[in-house]
């Protein structure tokens, strides 16, 4: 499938349903803001999908979804919130923090629901975890316990590295705190932690050329959606310079990485997909505490181990939640 026709299958429902929400004032809208891509999270979209069809919503039938993309362009978002806002939809669906803290903006009054890698309560998405207040609230895995782990697990696969990498895109607004944790956690463990940043394909080429001058022993991926967005040109990256690298997703592995460990983001987007059906139902988001998922995944690809002359652990292998040969 063409990617233009692709984006107009999952990612652009404006051409279609402005028209279909006018003659049918009693269906539903939802707004779907994000900070990513559609092809990347076309299976996340199918995730919160299946969380609204378990309360009975189903797109295009008793429901009407605008998607908004921001392919990576967070300055693009406070605009698109606005633009969703104007359109009166029953609720926002924010992926991601910057898309998050952009509809927060634009509303007090329309229902929000987030997914976040980051605190939300110190981002001030919400006023405590178990009583959010206001109109938001969502999913959330706190990404500085995360990445302490990542490296933790890193170093586990390779006990030698002394020069650890770390890609972020410091235009994220968690980012920064979860730079800082990685940066304690190597420092706990006697590394050092070369930290690059990048928001655009050229940054990321440019943040590898520094990495190759620095001569980093393994690599950290931090959580973001324009990083994930970007995943077969990090992988290939990766695989070409053979440096091991944990990501933050199982994606990655799948795609040819070497490992990730994090909570199911297909699981966090079926959660949100539940909670904005609870709100389309009549339940009010400060009622609704943020969810927290309990299950970590270690995922392993034994074939990118070999080919980097690595040896995973047995016991690595036993205690990993998928192993990829």
């Amino acid at each position: 499938m063409k990617r233009r026709d692709f984006i107009l299958l999952i990612g652009s429902s404006a051409v279609v349903w402005p028209f279909a929400s006018r003659a049918q004032q009693s269906v539903p809208v939802i707004g779907f803001l994000n900070s990513g891509s559609p092809e990347p999270l076309a299976q996340v979209v199918a995730a919160f999908r299946q969380g609204l069809g378990e309360s009975g919503y189903v797109e295009r039938e008793n429901l009407a979804i605008e998607y908004r993309w921001a392919d990576g362009a967070y300055d693009q978002l406070p605009g698109l919130a606005t633009g969703l806002v104007r359109r009166h939809v029953n609720v926002i669906f924010a992926g991601g923090p910057p898309a998050a803290l952009a509809a927060k903006a634009a509303t007090t009054t329309i229902p929000i629901v987030f997914t976040s890698g980051g605190n939300p309560v110190e981002l001030g998405l919400v006023s405590s975890l178990n009583q959010p207040g206001g109109n938001v609230t969502g999913v959330s895995f706190l990404i500085n316990e995360l990445v302490a782990k990542r490296l933790e697990l890193l170093c586990e696969l390779t006990p030698t590295a002394t020069s650890i990498g770390f890609l972020a895109n410091m235009t994220r607004p968690s980012s920064g705190a979860e730079v800082r944790a990685a940066q304690q956690a190597a420092q706990k463990r006697g590394a050092n932690l070369y930290v690059q940043s990048a928001s655009t394909e050229r940054e990321i080429d440019a943040a590898f050329t520094n990495f190759v001058q620095h001569r980093i022993n393994a690599l950290l991926i931090g959580s973001d959606p324009f990083l994930n967005a970007q995943r077969d040109q990090l992988v290939s990256l990766v695989s070409r310079l053979a440096i091991p690298t944990m990501y933050n997703l199982r994606e990655y592995v799948a795609a040819g990485g070497l490992m990730s460990y994090a909570p199911s983001l297909a699981e966090v987007y079926r959660q949100a997909g539940v909670y904005t059906a609870k709100i389309l139902k009549g339940a009010k988001p400060a009622d609704l505490p943020v969810v927290q998922p309990t299950k970590f995944e270690l995922v392993i690809n034994l074939k990118t181990a070999k080919a980097l002359g690595l040896t995973v652990p047995l016991i690595m292998q036993m205690t990993a939640d998928e192993v990829i040969e």
